[in-house]
């Protein structure tokens, strides 16, 4: 027997013996040792008795998953059954993948043994008397798979249109349908966007959106197309077809890419135009960067609805640009009835805000994020959207700490703003003056320097204003010298020093809002 067979059957008798233990490991779960796992581990999310209501579950959005009801929202049985083991095996091993926006439910596949796991199953199910009396009948049928092609892709977003895909997603799949959606618990749900495949919590790959399209989303407005009882019952060719449009519309551009921290500004001959879709915009590389909640000072946030903004940046020889982009799926105007609608509780205008240190600092030297400090305050350039009674506006706040922020005369800044919201995004351009009169108290840019820069963002139909919205923080933004000047101040080195530092911020950030 050749090296070839050898590993081949070895790689079956290892996939046998998986298989075989997985099954044995599901059938012989100790939910006794479960629950010592569970209140160990998962109560003080999901309760003492797995109601949903332990005492992090206020802060969490969606809602822990309530046990004791037997429903489980992403499964892979067939419409109307309850979950497989497998099933909750999986959500147990891997948690609910995206960013912080998706849900906090941690992988434990790292920390519990996978009869551990098998275990936790075996209790979680015993929390309700649903699973004694149904069984799922197995994993539903995938059909044959089709491949992506251009007729394909036309073909799903005709069945995408066919199901009435669109009063929830969008036009465009960003989930910008102008309807209210609760779950059956009565929580408020939001559309999955689309374009971001990453924040898809039960997956993204084909199979998983395919299972995702057949079996539904239960307890939500998420109906399952492979259900013969629906009106909007899909073929699972057209299932396949949908599966592949939706893989088609993936906007990378606003994924977060690891060690990616800089902003790189473009010089640009002429003047810098106001107009949001200017083609100048299109030599300028996006960088993306994660929003996170507020929790460092009051009055503290923990459910917002935007994750991420895309920044971008030209200059030329007298001013500084920035195109700022993020997915909202709501225009926020007070005074204006849809969005009145739409909103949880009072609206209020949407915002974003850029903040920058007084002075360029030296060597590795930042002021606090959290709105500067004594030893270095900061400028924020602050634009809103307006309201039905009032136009857009700009100002910039000089702040020396957190609750120390005041607002400059207009009269006396030079920084404009001009914002426009479409089908889904906001784009936003801030733009000022390189230098001015002021150089105490705001930066003067120059070419080929690292300078910090970070961003917040409010959503006003989701409540949030003054404290309550989601941040960055410090990362970078860098004048890109033109074609033969010299290198840049600070080497590779540091950089390397700054991508771990933003790396273990954004792990801290992340676990103190898991708590």
């Amino acid at each position: 027997m050749g090296k070839k067979g050898f590993k081949l059957i070895l790689g079956v008798l290892f996939t046998v013996i998986f298989i075989y233990s997985s099954v044995v490991f599901a059938e012989q779960g100790d939910k006794d040792n479960g629950k010592k796992i569970y209140e160990k581990k998962c109560w003080w999310c999901h309760g003492e008795k797995g109601e949903g209501n332990g005492p992090a579950a206020e802060f969490l959005n969606p809602p822990p998953r309530d046990f004791t009801l037997g429903v489980y929202k992403y499964k892979s049985s067939p419409p109307g059954q309850v979950a497989r083991d497998e099933d909750i095996f999986r959500i147990i091993s891997d948690g609910m993948p995206g960013t912080m926006l998706g849900t906090a439910m941690p992988a434990w596949k790292d920390v519990l043994s996978e009869k551990d796991r098998w275990d936790l199953v075996a209790y979680v199910k015993s929390m309700t008397d649903l699973f004694q009396t149904e069984k799922a009948s197995g994993e539903i049928s995938l059909g044959s798979a089709v491949s992506s092609s251009e007729e394909s892709i036309n073909k799903g977003k005709e069945a995408f249109k066919k199901a009435k895909c669109f009063e929830c997603h969008g036009e465009n799949g960003k989930g910008d349908a102008i309807k209210k959606l609760k779950d059956d618990w009565g929580f408020r749900v939001w559309p999955r966007n689309l374009t971001k495949p990453w924040t898809f919590r039960a997956g993204s790959e084909p199979k998983d959106i395919f299972t995702r399209v057949s079996v539904g989303i239960p307890g939500t407005p998420m109906p399952a197309f492979a259900d013969p009882k629906s009106e909007t019952k899909l073929t699972d060719e057209e299932r396949w077809h949908v599966v592949n449009y939706v893989k088609s519309i993936a906007d990378d551009t606003k994924k977060l890419k690891e060690g990616e921290i800089v902003v790189k500004a473009k010089y640009v001959e002429g003047n810098l135009s106001e107009d949001v879709h200017a083609p100048e915009w299109n030599n300028a590389p996006p960088t993306a960067y994660q929003l996170v909640p507020q929790i460092i000072a009051k009055e503290r946030f923990f459910k917002p609805t935007i994750d991420g903004v895309t920044v971008r940046a030209l200059f030329n020889d007298k001013e500084i640009a920035f195109l700022l982009e993020w997915d909202d799926r709501t225009k926020s105007v007070p005074g204006d009835a849809d969005a009145e609608k739409l909103s949880e509780g009072e609206v209020f205008e949407d915002a974003i805000a850029i903040q920058l240190p007084t002075s360029i600092p030296e060597a590795m030297q930042k002021p606090y994020f959290g709105h500067g400090d004594k030893e270095m305050g900061v400028n924020q350039w602050y634009w809103s959207s307006g309201s039905t009674s009032g136009a857009q506006t700009v100002k910039v706040i000089d702040s020396t700490g957190l609750g120390s922020g005041k607002a400059r005369d207009t009269a006396k800044t030079d920084v404009k703003g001009k914002g426009e919201y479409k089908a889904g995004v906001w784009r936003v351009i801030l733009k000022r003056s390189l230098t001015t009169a002021n150089a105490k108290d705001e930066l003067q840019f120059e070419a080929g320097k690292f300078i910090p820069i970070g961003v917040a963002s409010w959503d006003g139909s989701n409540g949030e204003k003054g404290s309550k919205h989601t941040m960055t923080t410090w990362y970078w933004v860098l004048l890109e010298p033109k074609a033969g000047s010299k290198v840049y101040t600070y080497p590779a080195a540091a950089i390397i020093v700054l991508v771990v530092g933003q790396l273990w911020f954004a792990r801290g950030m992340r676990k103190e809002y898991e708590k």
